[in-house]
């Protein structure tokens, strides 16, 4: 007993260290980049052993992954869960954007969006860290797309609306809020972004479901 009370605590030890490093992690490369991320760095900053975090991770690539992974994780928690309950609609695909814009707005991560940011380090490369980012990518724009086809059969949403199309301008929207609300400090493009994916789901949405949606300037 006392042995497995030992294994435990080193367990949970693991566990709560690997925590410390994740949310360093994910803040130091919203802003750096992922390359930005070292074994050596994150022992030196959060002022814990070298060989500890090494065989935590084993290498910077390691690293790398597990701050995506971990970074997945925080987004699902901050923009899609809070979707549970909510019906298929237009006005399930805008709280879903408003979950995103205040991920972005609140700084949730140092530098705004983490996939925004990684995104645009590893988009020509290769390898693993691409792949994971370009999967989480992908993941994300197949869950917009998703809820506007849900929409759709839910009576919500247009029968023609071109659910890719649709997905493709509001995440449009929503990035380019976040890559000058960071540049520019300019908190305003929130609300521009707001307006213009108000007036496309609107655009898209039935008669009957449209209210779901708030005028632009409401």
């Amino acid at each position: 007993m006392t042995g497995t009370t030992r294994t435990d605590g080193r367990v949970e030890r693991g566990n709560q260290t690997r925590r410390l490093v994740l949310g360093r992690t994910m803040d130091i490369a919203s802003v750096e980049g992922l390359e930005g991320l070292s074994l050596g760095r994150i022992a030196t900053e959060l002022k814990l052993s070298k060989s500890g975090v090494f065989a935590l991770f084993g290498s910077k690539e390691e690293l790398q992954l597990a701050t995506v992974r971990a970074a997945a994780a925080v987004f699902a928690r901050r923009v899609v869960t809070p979707l549970d309950g909510l019906q298929p609609g237009p006005g399930r695909v805008w709280a879903l954007c408003r979950n995103w814009l205040a991920y972005s707005a609140e700084r949730v991560f140092a530098g705004g969006c983490f996939f925004y940011a990684v995104s645009a380090e590893f988009d020509a490369r290769t390898g693993p860290v691409h792949d994971a980012i370009a999967r989480a990518r992908a993941d994300w724009n197949t869950y917009v797309e998703e809820q506007i086809e849900e929409a759709r059969r839910a009576g919500g949403m247009l029968t023609d609306v071109d659910a890719p199309q649709l997905a493709f301008e509001i995440i449009a929207l929503m990035e380019s809020a976040n890559a000058q609300s960071v540049l520019l400090a300019d908190p305003s493009a929130y609300e521009r972004a707001e307006r213009g994916i108000a007036r496309r789901l609107r655009a898209e949405a039935t008669d009957g479901a449209r209210d779901q949606v708030p005028a632009p300037g409401a």
